[in-house]
């Protein structure tokens, strides 16, 4: 028997193994598959071969194609792949999916396309989650196409898919009717991004009619809708990305072109924070100077008295982990529209003399 070993980088077949024992290729794969089937001597003869010659057992993917399926679910994410690790309910959300799935012995993907479909057309995966993409892009076309068990989140409904979201327009609603209710009449928005093409800024009429994301144009309708009846003014800039940096510098440049402005409405709790530290630089009181209102009731929001407007986000991905194991067992398409409300806290009061003025 020789004892040669392979060079290094090509990898050891099973073939290889059961030719160094004069053993048949069977014999190898129930070493590691059917350990019953043989004697504890053979195997452990099997396993020492395998050591020697630097076979690390069957090729997963190979052995997941002839079963017919990989264990692993891919979550699509159309933004870089560090946002969501960087944002607190992206994580909080992603957690929830993981620890309702991994009892089936399932694992996550994330397959983050900012710039292309590739990754989701050829990931090996039982099914797939769409956390993020503009529901006319040609990311969403690619995994529709795929033609697999398919959860969309905070997305409008596609047929043969299930879909979780939550009530983004009463959420918004009541945010902004909370601020026109104390008097202001001058809104800013910190909005999240508009398009898959990001352009952090002021947002033309133009840009805003061609809103790409469901859950950006569902809290933009209503936010809209409820400055109108109030017949207040609403000055929209949009995030280049979802940190609190970004939210300090649309807070400062909104403020500067428009500092009759005393409310803000921020599209999430992580822009409010931003919003918040450039309040204090520029000497306004929050909420003396400015009210805000953020969105999604962070676990930090509490700490900072952030008047938000609550969702079940933990809920929501146990919700999306429960509806894809269902596909996965071929039941048919769900629908879930989660609630929101209000949390009022202490960065929102009546209005006040204006003491910035254009």
């Amino acid at each position: 028997m020789s004892s040669a070993k392979p060079p290094p980088g090509r990898r050891v077949t099973l073939r290889e193994v059961a030719a160094r024992l004069g053993v048949s290729r069977a014999t190898v794969s129930n070493a590691y598959n059917r350990p019953d089937q043989l004697s504890p001597e053979l195997r452990e003869r099997v396993l020492g071969a395998a050591r020697e010659l630097g076979y690390g057992g069957p090729d997963p993917l190979a052995r997941s194609l002839r079963r017919g399926r990989t264990n692993v679910i891919g979550v699509v994410y159309d933004a870089p792949l560090e946002y969501a690790f960087a944002d607190p309910a992206a994580a909080l959300f992603l957690g929830a999916v993981a620890r309702t799935v991994q009892g089936r012995g399932l694992s996550l993907l994330l397959l983050a396309s900012p710039r292309g479909t590739r990754p989701v057309e050829t990931a090996s995966v039982d099914g797939l989650v769409v956390y993020c993409a503009a529901e006319e892009g040609e990311l969403l076309r690619a995994v529709l196409g795929r033609g697999l068990p398919t959860v969309l989140v905070d997305q409008a409904p596609q047929p043969g898919t299930s879909r979780v979201g939550i009530d983004d327009a009463g959420g918004a609603r009541e945010a902004a009717r909370h601020l026109t209710g104390l008097g202001h009449r001058h809104l800013g928005v910190l909005s999240l991004e508009l398009t898959p093409e990001r352009r952090g800024g002021p947002v033309s009429p133009e840009r805003e009619a061609r809103v790409g994301y469901a859950t950006t144009a569902a809290r933009l309708r209503a936010y809209r809708g409820a400055a109108g009846e109030a017949g207040a003014r609403l000055f929209v800039t949009e995030a280049f990305q979802n940190t609190p940096d970004e939210g300090e510098r649309l807070t400062r440049d909104l403020l500067a072109a428009h500092p009759e402005v005393s409310a803000l409405l921020c599209m999430s709790d992580v822009l409010a924070q931003g919003a918040l530290r450039a309040a204090q630089a520029l000497g306004r009181r929050v909420p003396g100077d400015l009210s805000l209102v953020g969105f999604d009731d962070l676990p930090s929001s509490a700490a900072l008295n952030l008047t938000t407007v609550w969702q079940p986000t933990t809920e929501k991905g146990v919700r999306v982990g429960s509806a894809i194991l269902a596909r996965l067992d071929g039941e048919g398409p769900g629908d879930v529209t989660l609630p929101t409300r209000l949390i009022v806290r202490g960065t929102t009061a009546g209005v006040t003399a204006p003491k910035f003025r254009p």
